[in-house]
């Protein structure tokens, strides 16, 4: 019987994490520049995460450096090396600082991918060109978010 109800239970949690809506970027709350919960509502997928280190709106390795990337061709020296930035940093803080670094340091130059307000001179994505009228976009999605964070967590120190 407790292994029936435990797998209800265990139903139910995974049917509210599915059903779950992403928090939207004007409504992450930050505790010391950490989000405590996923923004997502999902658990992330490292390996997208990896993917999105290099492609795309993330292109995180354009100024950081990655051992476990190494076969990638090019690594920043802009930022930090990210080799064990899981023994640094907590699941929150990382989440926070991929989301909005500026929230945990002040005057950082890292982008804030999980942002739509506050900006000055706006631009169009990777245009040169100025925002059209219209909603703004967050960099990453919330999803996208958790699964750089899902990467991340796995960088520890050897």
């Amino acid at each position: 019987m407790k292994h029936i109800i435990g797998l209800g239970l265990a139903a139910t949690f995974a049917a509210t994490i599915v059903g779950a809506e992403a928090v939207k970027p004007t409504q992450v709350v930050f505790e010391d520049g950490a989000i405590a919960a996923s923004l997502s509502g999902a658990a992330g997928d490292a390996e997208n995460g990896a993917i999105l280190m290099n492609k795309g709106s993330g292109n995180c390795i354009a100024c950081h450096s990655v051992d476990a990337l190494s076969d990638l061709p090019f690594h920043g020296e802009v930022g930090p090396p990210l080799d064990g930035v899981a023994d640094r940093w907590s699941e929150a803080e990382l989440r926070g600082i991929v989301a909005d670094a500026k929230m945990m340091f002040d005057g950082t130059v890292m982008p804030s991918f999980y942002k739509t307000t506050g900006f000055t001179r706006l631009g169009d994505a990777y245009t040169g060109k100025a925002h059209a009228d219209g909603e703004v976009q967050p960099l990453l999605t919330a999803q996208d978010i958790e699964d750089v964070v899902a990467f991340l967590v796995t960088l520890k120190e050897e």
